[in-house]
Order: structure tokens, then C-alpha cells, then sequence
């Protein structure tokens, strides 16, 4: 598996290749300050500067089997990972993002991180318990967790608007997999697309005037690697939908928040097979 980590200009469309590697890596997060990205893979995490582009290790700890749900806080001084090293299943933790000791934030599993809130006191994340799939919050500091919504299907990708109103999410809820937001406060979901293909993983923007996600073509089961996907914008002014990209990926190419901080670009990570 070759995996090519990108950055494509908004404006323009241009894709930059930032990184070429043999290895898996995936799901990008674009730090505040705007110089680095941060990147998973074989149960690690790396920084990747973008003024010199490699992977740099970040020590973990004794979180040796992270997964692709990471992002890092608004102040640029914290990283969330999941991992389930000896939690039996993905457990939130909290870590300097420079390195560090984790510490555990979800007492509950399996935990998956998806999203900082904007002042950086809680985390949106899925959790599946007594069998159902979810969305919830929980303090940074930990305690009891929230519930937002749950129920039979997949619920997945929860991500806060800029403005800290919203969490958007991915669900099959309605029959299809498609977007949805609900309040930060609690209520009712909203279907925000709703169009024949499969879609995951939504990303607002921090200008609020956009969501960017994942989509799969008709029929696909999960959200699959190596599958022929599109990364499509959803505009918020008019619910116009555009197709950004057309390439090949899926899990691991945008799972997390990957914006750089002006909203004018964004990371992702393609893959190609050895034999290609």
C-alpha cells in the first residue's frame, strides 16, 4: 500500500503532494498555527512539517495501537488520539501534542474521537453501547458522558460547526447514509444531503460557510479503503453540492478534521497499490 498525503487549494482546485510513503498513514489533522500536519499509522502518531516534509514520531506513551480518530485542540497544545491498548476496546485519551503521557478521557468503550468543541472544554465522539451506535459528548477532563442520539444503523464523524452550535455527523438513520447536524444543545437531527451515493464524514469548515466529506459511490457497504470516492463540498449559503475530487481512498483519506485554519485549503491522504 502507497499512501500520498496531499493538500488540495480551494480556490484554484490544485492538489500539492506533500508526502510519499510505503507505509499506511491516514487521516490528516492541520495544526492551528498552521505549519504542520498530524498523521497516523501502524499504531502511531507522526507530525509531518510542511516546510520538510517526514514523518516525525510522537511519543504516545503506552498508546501503541492508535487508530484513525485523532485531532488536535483549538490552542494547538493537545492531541486527542483513540486507542486500545489494554482498554479491550478504542478509548479516548488526551496527550501533549508535542508528546507525552496519555491521559484516559472516556471511562466507557469502544470510544471513537471525532471532534474538539471551538473553546476546546469538550469532545464529540461515537460510541457503541449495549449494541447501538452513537453520538456523544464528553469534558475534556472526563466524567459523564452525554448522549445526543443513537438508534438502530451507523452513526459516525461527529464534527462541531465553528460557531459551537452544531454537530455534524454521518448516518443511515433515514435508510441511506447521509449528512446530518444536530444541536450542541440537543434536539432533533437534521438531513442535510440526501442524493444516491454514500456519504461520510463531514468536515465544516472554519469559516462556517462550507461542510467538505467523503462520498462513496451507490451500494457501497461501510466506509471501505481502497475504493474509487469523491471529496465533495456542501455549501451552506444555497445547499449547492460540488465534486472537489475524484480519486482513489476512503477510510483513512479524511476521517478527521483536516482544514487548514483559514479555510482556503484542506489535507487528505490518496492511496495506490504496489502493483500500480
Amino acid at each position: 500500500m502507497r499512501s500520498t498525503l496531499c493538500i488540495q487549494d480551494l480556490a484554484t482546485g490544485a492538489v500539492e503532494e506533500v508526502l510519499l510513503t510505503e507505509r499506511l498513514i491516514e487521516a490528516p489533522n492541520w495544526t492551528p498555527d498552521g505549519t504542520s500536519l498530524m498523521v497516523n499509522g501502524d499504531g502511531g502518531m507522526f507530525r509531518v512539517p510542511l516546510d520538510a516534509p517526514a514523518l516525525v514520531p510522537v511519543d504516545t506513551g503506552h498508546a501503541v495501537v492508535c487508530n484513525n480518530d485523532h485531532g488536535i485542540s483549538p490552542d494547538g497544545n493537545w492531541l486527542a488520539i483513540s486507542d486500545s491498548t489494554g482498554t479491550g476496546g478504542s478509548c479516548i485519551w488526551v496527550l501533549p501534542v508535542t508528546g507525552g503521557t496519555p491521559r484516559r478521557v472516556t471511562a466507557k468503550v469502544p470510544s471513537w474521537w471525532h471532534g474538539w468543541s471551538p473553546d476546546g472544554k469538550t469532545l464529540a465522539y461515537v460510541g457503541r453501547r449495549e449494541g447501538e451506535f452513537g453520538i456523544y459528548t464528553i469534558g475534556v477532563d472526563g466524567g459523564a458522558e452525554r448522549h445526543l442520539v443513537s438508534g438502530n444503523g451507523h452513526y459516525d464523524g461527529p464534527d462541531y460547526s465553528p460557531d459551537g452550535r452544531w454537530i455534524w455527523f454521518n448516518s443511515d438513520r433515514g435508510g441511506s447514509m447521509e449528512l446530518w447536524r444536530i444541536p450542541v444543545a440537543g434536539g432533533a437531527p437534521e438531513q442535510m444531503t440526501g442524493d444516491d451515493r454514500v456519504n461520510w464524514f463531514p468536515h465544516p469548515a472554519p469559516d462556517g460557510r462550507s461542510v467538505l466529506y467523503l462520498s462513496y459511490e451507490p451500494g457501497t457497504e461501510g466506509h471501505p479503503r481502497d475504493r474509487d470516492v469523491e471529496l465533495r463540498l456542501l455549501d451552506l449559503a444555497d445547499g449547492s453540492v460540488r465534486t472537489l475530487l475524484a480519486l482513489f481512498g476512503g477510510q483513512g483519506t479524511i476521517n478527521v478534521p483536516c482544514w487548514a485554519p483559514d479555510a482556503s485549503r484542506f489535507a487528505f491522504v490518496r492511496y495506490a497499490c504496489e502493483a500500480d
